[in-house]
């Protein structure tokens, strides 16, 4: 379909249908996921569609719901899991319907600069990335977008969407189960080879770590991700993948144990890369880089494993009495 567009053939509004027709669906009971492109990878996304006997809900419109302009799923009401420039990606879709987002998320939606705020990039890199976030991403701010909490229910007649919060990734991080379908939505608990991600202003390495553990004793038929995997059926495929998922984290640990066998500074963990592989072009490495495994590194100073051995610089080791 691209190669033909590319050489004239279809016109931008066939091309649309062409590539909507293309796009993956799936149909679990009431719930239908919508897959992005390339299975959903970033920057594209999984939304879910959950139609109810009273309304229909839209949670986390992607990138993936421009090219099904045509034909987009009827939503009542549009909830996101978390206010990152990809799970808001397809919200100005909807403008004459609510948008929810989790109480502590819900500054993020109401202008660029709190939008901003939840990454806390600066100078060229926040310049550069609040122009995707317009170009790339269609943030279209929503003063009037409205909270839910920890335990709230949507209820959409035949059908209820119960919220778990899940921070971490970001401060109002949730997982959605979708009911009586038994549909967890783990939003961006993507169980990828990737790993957790808690690299932004608004991440915490420890409530993610809590929240994996709380996710864990949940029971779902279905287990939906935004990135990636998709859709992951019954417990024990779930189990698997999130224990893998999980052990990320504790290898990167580990490796900065093992880089800290000799006194090393902040920039310096910065520059190996321990999130991201050294070869890969990413422009806001950095900061993501120092986030994250700043974090392990004050946990580590913390635990006795690392000591500060000259200002600024650290190492592996007990610490001394």
């Amino acid at each position: 379909m691209l190669g033909l567009a590319r050489t004239g053939k279809l016109a931008p509004d066939e091309l649309e249908e062409a590539m909507a027709t293309a796009l993956e669906e799936r149909e679990l009971g009431g719930v239908t996921v919508l897959f992005g492109e390339r299975g959903g990878r970033y920057p594209q996304g999984n939304s879910l569609a959950v139609r109810g006997s009273e309304e229909a809900i839209v949670i986390d419109p992607s990138l993936g719901l421009l090219p099904r302009r045509g034909r987009l799923p009827p939503a009542d009401r549009v909830v996101n899991s978390h206010c990152h420039e990809d799970h808001i990606a397809g919200n100005h879709l909807y403008p004459d319907v609510p948008w929810h987002l989790h109480e502590a998320d819900l500054p993020g939606i109401l202008s660029l600069d709190a939008m901003g705020a939840i990454y806390g990039f600066d100078g060229s890199i926040d310049e550069a990335w609040r122009k995707a976030l317009v170009e790339q991403f269609h943030f279209t701010p929503r003063p009037d977008a409205l909270p839910y909490r920890d335990g709230d229910v949507f209820d959409l007649g035949d059908r209820r969407i119960e919220v778990v919060h899940t921070p971490g990734h970001t401060r109002g991080h949730c997982a959605l189960h979708v009911l009586p379908d038994d549909v967890l939505y783990l939003g961006d608990i993507d169980l990828s080879s990737f790993g957790p991600y808690y690299g932004d202003a608004w991440s915490d390495l420890e409530d993610f770590e809590r929240s994996l553990a709380k996710v864990r004793k949940l029971r779902a038929r279905w287990y939906v991700t935004f990135h990636h995997i998709g859709v992951l059926d019954g417990r024990d495929a779930f189990l698997e993948r999130l224990d893998r998922y999980a052990a990320v984290i504790a290898s990167r640990e580990e490796r900065l144990l093992a880089f800290l066998a000799e006194p090393r500074s902040l920039d310096e963990i910065t520059a190996h890369r321990f999130v991201y592989r050294p070869q890969d072009q990413v422009p806001f490495a950095d900061p993501v880089e120092r986030r994250s495994m700043g974090q392990h590194l004050d946990r580590l100073r913390r635990d006795g494993r690392v000591r500060e051995v000259e200002p600024g610089r650290f190492q592996a080791g007990l610490q001394t009495a």
